[in-house]
C-alpha cells in the first residue's frame, strides 16, 4: 500500500503543480510505474476545475466560468500537455527529417506553428465546454481529463519511445510501461464514464481510439515512435474529441426528446 501511495504521489509531482511530500521517493523504477494513475491524477484536475466552474457559475456567466476552469486546470498542470501540443506543432510543421523534427521539439521557443496550433486547440476547446449542459459540465471536465490521460498511457504501450538522449524531461516516465500498468489505468479511466448512468457515453470512446491510433501512425511514420510531446499532444486531442463526442451525444438526445415531446 506504501508503495502505491508512492507511485500517486510520484505522478501528481511529475504532472502536476500540486504539492506533495518531500519524502516521496522519486526512483526512476516509480516514475516508469506512475504512469498507472494518470488517470487518477485527471480525476483530481478534472474535478478541482469542475468546481471552480460550479461554483464560478453561481454568480457568473456559463462563458465566464468555462474559462476559469480551463484556466485552473493550466494553473494545476503548469500547461504540462499544452507545452507539448505547441511543440509537436512547431516540430512537424517545420521539420522534414527525423532529426530535424526531434531537435525543433527540444527548443524551448514557440514559434508560429506552435503559437496557432494551440490558440486554435484552446479556441475549440473553449467553445465546446461552452455549449455543455451546465448540469453536465463537471462530469464531462471529470471524463475528458480521466479518459484523454489514459489514451496518453495507453501510447506508451504501444509505440516505442524514440530519444536516445539522457536530457530530455519525459525519458524516466515514459518506458517500460507493462500491460498490468494499462490495464489499471483503464479501469480507473472507464469509472468517469459511470458518473452519467447513461450507455451512450460510452461511444465516446470510438472517436478517441480512432484519433489516438491516427496519431501514433503519424507519429511513427515521421520519428518512428513517440516522445513527451507527443504524449502530451494525443492526451489534449482525445480530451477535445471526447469533450465533442459527448456535447453530440447530449444534442442527440435533446433533439431526440424535444421530437417525442411534438410527436
Amino acid at each position: 500500500m506504501i508503495q502505491q501511495l508512492n507511485l500517486l504521489l510520484t505522478a501528481f509531482g511529475f504532472f502536476t503543480r500540486i504539492p506533495v511530500p518531500f519524502n516521496v521517493a522519486f526512483s526512476q523504477e516509480n516514475l516508469n510505474k506512475c504512469n498507472r494513475y494518470l488517470p487518477f491524477v485527471g480525476l483530481v484536475v478534472g474535478g478541482i476545475s469542475g468546481l471552480v466552474f460550479y461554483l464560478s457559475s453561481l454568480l457568473l456567466p456559463h462563458a465566464v466560468a468555462v474559462m476559469l476552469s480551463m484556466i485552473t486546470s493550466v494553473l494545476l498542470t503548469g500547461a504540462f500537455h499544452e507545452d507539448g501540443v505547441a511543440d509537436v506543432c512547431d516540430a512537424f510543421g517545420g521539420g522534414w527529417t527525423k532529426e530535424k523534427i526531434l531537435d525543433i521539439m527540444k527548443d524551448s521557443r514557440v514559434g508560429a506553428y506552435g503559437a496557432i496550433g494551440i490558440l486554435l486547440l484552446l479556441l475549440l476547446k473553449f467553445t465546446t465546454l461552452n455549449e455543455m449542459p451546465a448540469a453536465a459540465l463537471v462530469k464531462v471536465l471529470i471524463a475528458g481529463h480521466m479518459l484523454s490521460r489514459m489514451m496518453a498511457v495507453w501510447t506508451m504501450h504501444s509505440l516505442a519511445y524514440v530519444r536516445d538522449d539522457e536530457k530530455s524531461k519525459s525519458k524516466p516516465i515514459t518506458k517500460s510501461l507493462q500491460s498490468p500498468d494499462l490495464v489499471i489505468a483503464m479501469c480507473i479511466a472507464l469509472l468517469s464514464l459511470v458518473l452519467f448512468a447513461d450507455w451512450m457515453v460510452f461511444l465516446v470512446l470510438i472517436p478517441a481510439f480512432i484519433a489516438k491510433v491516427w496519431l501514433e501512425h503519424y507519429f511513427k511514420k515521421w520519428i518512428g515512435g513517440y516522445t513527451g510531446d507527443c504524449l502530451g499532444t494525443i492526451q489534449q486531442v482525445s480530451e477535445i474529441v471526447i469533450y465533442l463526442g459527448l456535447l453530440a451525444i447530449f444534442t442527440f438526445q435533446a433533439n431526440e426528446a424535444t421530437f417525442h415531446l411534438f410527436k
